[in-house]
């Protein structure tokens, strides 16, 4: 009898009892889905002052927060063998994942590679805090074509405002160096940005920091609305004193766009104006915050247990465990399908009605506590914010879109504006002369 290694018995063994792919795919199941995993869960090196996650270890008391090898082959596996659209999506999140160590990550493409069905197309995708990169993991990412957010929350002050480690001391040289590596060795790169009440009214400081001083090309701005609360869930209708102020947050988005708009379109990528040209085009938008509906991106935790989203990682939204239920089981029970549809079917009538509704649908649920002028609840924290920057984009978002339908370019806008005669109305619609509005860019 040859003598088989004992982890690969245990491996085996565990991946036999593992749930499989349902024989019939539940009809409510969707096509593609998104899985955020999370193989620390909450653990991370800095202590980020604004983070929502930190809290989450209470749900798992005396746990060690590390991924399991037979939860991460089970986790692979049927995410690689639940999606019916081309692309899939390998994304790890935390806490702050590469605490795991590059050898696991390894191991993870070792079991992509041995479960990818033909005609796939893997996207690895890892969020981090940047201050453990070394050249190792950035060999490792720009060898697998990984792309890398990176957290910053612009230059070095605005960053340490909130982003400090666990003796509170600052981490933007730790961050900076390496973004540096992840340059170093290729490796496509997204800064993800929250927006704050330490940056908020600093939008192009911001922003040109990032273009100008960190050649960065993609960008994602993320509000932060942190609830008031001792229970680190989504309750209650105050926020803490470090949240983004609504105004400021329009404030904020209307500023750096219309610097973008005079000189990188094309050359610069903000998530949120890709997610406002797709609804000016009738297109789904990729940014699930603005889609009719959700229910489609899921967290998973390091044990195996899935929620509903990475913002309601909550007893309540618990969808159950990957090694009792397959993962399209957990996509396709009537609790997350109804939890998707209540982004749709709970917006307050001063939504339906609100003519930016078609960019904006609510926004995302977990910001949805504040009351309409009618009293009604529901109404998401953000609203003036968003209603003030949709209203602000309508005129340029349709000559880009009218563009693009017509075979030409989004850039092609800048172009427009710049020529725009200085003494009359500005391409853009606000009624305004050109000097005074963008063509003054």
């Amino acid at each position: 009898m040859t003598d088989v290694p004992v982890t690969l018995t245990r491996r085996r063994d565990t991946t036999a009892a593992a749930p499989a792919l349902p024989s019939r795919r539940p009809p409510t199941a969707p096509a593609s889905f998104h899985v955020l995993a999370k193989p620390t869960g909450p653990i991370c090196n800095l202590d980020c002052e604004y983070c929502f996650f930190l809290s989450k270890e209470a749900l798992y008391p005396g746990d060690r927060f590390r991924m399991s090898d037979e939860l991460l082959e089970n986790y692979v596996r049927q995410v690689l063998e639940s999606q019916q659209a081309p692309e899939v999506a390998i994304a790890w999140q935390g806490g702050e994942p590469t605490l795991m160590g590059v050898d696991f990550f390894r191991r993870a493409l070792e079991l992509v590679d041995r479960y990818q069905h033909r005609g796939q197309t893997i996207q690895h995708t890892i969020q981090t805090n940047g201050t453990l990169l070394t050249d190792e993991w950035c060999a490792l990412f720009a060898e697998h074509g990984f792309l890398v957010g990176i957290s910053i929350d612009g230059p070095p002050a605005l960053h340490d405002a909130y982003r400090v480690d666990k003796r509170g001391n600052p981490t933007f040289e730790k961050v900076q160096r390496g973004y540096d590596l992840l340059r170093k060795h290729q490796v496509d790169t997204n800064i993800l940005c929250t927006v704050n009440a330490a940056n908020q009214d600093h939008p192009l400081d911001v922003y040109r920091f990032f273009r100008d001083d960190l050649d960065a090309h993609h960008l994602q701005f993320i509000p932060i609305v942190e609830r008031a609360n001792d229970t680190g869930f989504q309750e209650g209708d105050q926020v803490t004193d470090r949240s983004v102020d609504p105004d400021a947050w329009g404030r904020f988005l209307t500023a750096i766009f219309d610097e973008w708009v005079g000189h990188d379109v094309g050359n610069v990528y903000v998530q949120t104006f890709d997610a406002a040209l797709a609804s000016w085009l009738g297109l789904p938008p990729a940014v699930c915050v603005f889609a009719e509906t959700c229910g489609n991106a899921v967290a998973l935790e390091h044990n195996g247990d899935v929620y509903s989203c990475d913002h309601f990682v909550e007893p309540a939204y618990l969808l159950g465990n990957i090694a009792t239920t397959h993962m399209v089981d957990l996509l396709a029970s009537p609790q997350q399908r109804a939890f998707g549809d209540a982004k749709r079917d709970t917006l307050p009538q001063y939504c339906i009605e609100c003519d930016v509704r078609f960019a904006c649908n609510g926004e995302c649920p977990k910001n949805r506590f504040t009351l309409t002028p009618d009293g009604e609840a529901g109404l998401n924290y953000l609203c003036a914010g968003y209603l003030a920057f949709f209203r602000h984009i309508d005129g340029i978002m349709g000559l880009m879109a009218d563009r693009l339908r017509h075979g030409g370019f989004a850039d092609e806008v800048m172009a427009v504006l710049a020529d725009a005669p200085r003494n009359e109305a500005c391409p853009c619609g606000s009624g305004r002369k050109a000097k005074h509005c963008h063509g003054r860019t």
